[in-house]
């Protein structure tokens, strides 16, 4: 008989919906449109220090890029405070809704459940013990214990040690096209969730498996 396939989820975006982080943005007295930019940011500067070798906590880098664009849309009150608003508002977030239907699923069927995360894996058992599903899942990792971040081949072989398993015997789900390219690139097999009907850049590889949302991950798999 085969082993269970692992499959490995992403957390920020894929799992938690980062649609809330707009309002704490706006009671800091500054647009909720700069919830975007300021993740974007942070990535940007995670994928730099792993790019030149280096490495950082996401909550240190998080803490930071917001001081620099809360500062720069001069935010009346105290910059301190906005600060630590957002960031504690980033670890009380809530799951999409297709999430604990698509877990129970993947799991009553057999599947291995893992998490890697570019946070802190904290973070992500708040966020499944508070949607009752934490115990659907078999190890909660963060790259902060590994080599290096997403989306470093070193990240994905981390989680495979972890598991005990082989790359070829994982599958990463992600709404990141970056996260399914480097896992792609690793050497797992990659399921790509399009809540938003956007397109997928063509300089990425491209997933071996796309859904709208994580609950027709199932029978994919069983095609």
């Amino acid at each position: 008989m085969s082993e269970p396939l692992v499959i490995v989820f992403d957390v920020n975006e894929t799992l938690s919906d980062m649609g809330p982080l707009g309002e704490a943005f706006a009671q800091a007295g500054a647009p909720r449109g700069l919830a975007k930019l300021w993740f974007a940011t942070l990535l940007r500067d995670g994928f730099a220090l792993t790019a030149s070798g280096g490495k950082e906590s996401f909550a240190t880098i998080g803490a930071e890029a917001l001081r620099t664009l809360l500062g720069a849309e001069g935010i009346s009150g105290d910059l301190d405070t906005a600060v630590e608003r957002v960031m504690a508002a980033m670890q009380n977030l809530s799951l999409h809704p297709d999430v604990p239907d698509g877990v129970r699923a993947l799991a009553a069927a057999g599947n291995r459940l893992i998490t890697l995360t570019n946070g802190a894996a904290a973070n992500t058992d708040k966020l499944l013990v508070a949607a009752g599903i934490r115990d659907k899942f078999e190890l909660l990792l963060s790259v902060e214990d590994a080599p290096a971040w997403k989306p470093a081949t070193a990240a994905y072989d981390y989680a495979a040690t972890s598991a005990g398993a082989l790359p070829s015997g994982m599958l990463l789900v992600a709404v990141h096209p970056w996260d399914i390219h480097g896992a792609a690139k690793a050497g797992l097999r990659t399921a790509w969730i399009n809540r938003t009907g956007a397109r997928y850049p063509s300089y990425f590889q491209a997933p071996d498996i796309t859904i709208p949302a994580l609950t027709q991950l199932p029978a994919a798999l069983a095609t």
